[in-house]
């Protein structure tokens, strides 16, 4: 068995072992002991649900620290494996976005793998969709580009993007 599978399951053990734990305590009648316990498999429970390796990862890209941002990402072995669903597909967008800077084809595949394992936020579908959409750009692929940003457009119901969006089209049209 892998080191970060282990690590999954370790997690796992843990948020049991602490919930137990804190129903003790609370059939006890230790109540302040009970609901820190909870809070503490809260944080057990946030560690689970979002990595911390794709979490220091996001940080290091919010830095532009693409190099680091990458060595964060390497640190998971077997990621199919060691991640869930929903991290797998973060996992694969932050490798797109960090492709993107160097080898078009290799963010290409990332981007398409993250929207395939399902970003859960509608705001991250558009971010990746409006991020292929500029790699298609630079293979020169035109109609596919159009299409993933106007599929962008319909899913930023906040309007973060929409400038980058119009930026976007607007390249469209000379090539």
């Amino acid at each position: 068995m892998k080191r970060t599978l282990q690590h999954k399951y370790f997690k796992l053990f843990i948020l049991l072992a602490v919930m137990f734990w804190a129903i003790w305590q609370f059939t006890e009648g230790n109540t302040g002991n009970g609901i820190f316990l909870l809070l503490l498999a809260l944080i057990v429970l946030f560690f689970y649900v979002r990595n911390e390796y794709l979490l220091m990862s996001m940080l290091r890209i919010r830095k532009e620290d693409f190099e680091g941002a990458e060595r964060w990402l390497l640190k998971l072995q077997n990621p199919e494996e060691a991640l869930i669903k929903p991290q797998l597909a973060y996992y694969n967008l932050l490798f797109g976005m960090i492709y993107s800077r160097k080898n078009v084809h290799q963010a290409e595949k990332y981007f398409r793998k993250a929207l395939k394992t399902g970003l859960i936020l509608k705001q991250d579908q558009a971010l990746a969709k409006m991020s292929l959409a500029g790699v298609l750009m630079a293979k020169r692929r035109k109609r596919e580009a159009i299409n993933l940003l106007n599929e962008a457009k319909r899913l930023d119901k906040k309007g973060v993007l929409k400038e980058q969006i119009r930026m976007m089209k607007q390249q469209l049209k000379r090539i």
